[in-house]
């Protein structure tokens, strides 16, 4: 499975603290192996066709989509924030 970051994604991964951004690594780890591993807490976004949220920590999310041969990953952040503007 191939990431594709938006630009919007690697803006805000710079504005995490290192915690959340190891927190998130491992995420990104696991997401590899199952887009829709338990630990992730993958859902739908309501309203959307094709966009996906996942949980890095309570407080953080990511949002993300299939594209082409891979997942796009939208936005990430504090989890009221991020999904205002998957």
């Amino acid at each position: 499975m191939r990431f594709y970051y938006s630009d919007l994604f690697k803006e805000k991964v710079k504005l995490l603290n290192p915690n959340v951004k190891e927190a998130l690594k491992g995420k990104l780890e696991l997401m590899v192996q199952n887009p829709k591993h338990p630990s992730l807490r993958t859902k739908k976004i309501k309203g959307s066709s094709d966009i996906y949220e996942a949980s890095i920590t309570m407080n953080y999310r990511m949002t993300w989509q299939y594209y082409q041969d891979g997942i796009l990953l939208r936005n990430v952040g504090e989890h009221d924030k991020t999904l205002k503007d998957p």
